[in-house]
């Protein structure tokens, strides 16, 4: 049901968000090393860095829109618009950390784009139960 790809792309912009928050707080700690010693230290570390916990927050709150989304359509009309985090991310990472954006990765995102737009085409009907009943009992 194309009424909830508001809710849809609110979870593509809370992962890509997340995404960019776990970067620039990696990024912040450096390079990282572990040893027996460290390991709980530097794991706390990681997870206390304020990007990070705001990063994995922002995750939290991107699942339970999606757990959302998942109860009102179907799983496959869902899922691909997920993609769109990549786009996101990619150009986001390129304007913020000056990543690179080849004519690859530039190809693959005009892909990534067309296949969600023809994918929202298809309107993600979910089955109301009396359907899902009326087709298990069919295959009985």
């Amino acid at each position: 049901m194309t009424k909830y790809v508001p809710f849809i792309l609110f979870t593509v912009l809370t992962n890509a968000a997340a995404q960019i928050m776990l970067k620039q707080g990696m990024m912040s700690l450096g390079p990282l090393t572990f040893s027996a010693e460290t390991m709980i230290q530097r794991v706390f570390q990681i997870i206390f860095n304020p990007w990070v916990f705001i990063g994995l927050t922002t995750f939290v709150i991107s699942m339970a829109s999606h757990l959302f989304v998942l109860s009102k359509v179907d799983l496959s009309f869902a899922y691909p618009f997920l993609s769109l985090a990549y786009v996101i991310v990619a150009v986001v990472a390129w304007f913020l950390f000056k990543e690179e954006l080849g004519t690859y990765k530039i190809a693959g995102i005009a892909f990534i784009c067309i296949g969600t737009v023809l994918i929202a085409q298809s309107g993600g009907h979910k089955a109301s139960p009396s359907e899902t009943a009326s087709i298990s009992g069919a295959h009985s």
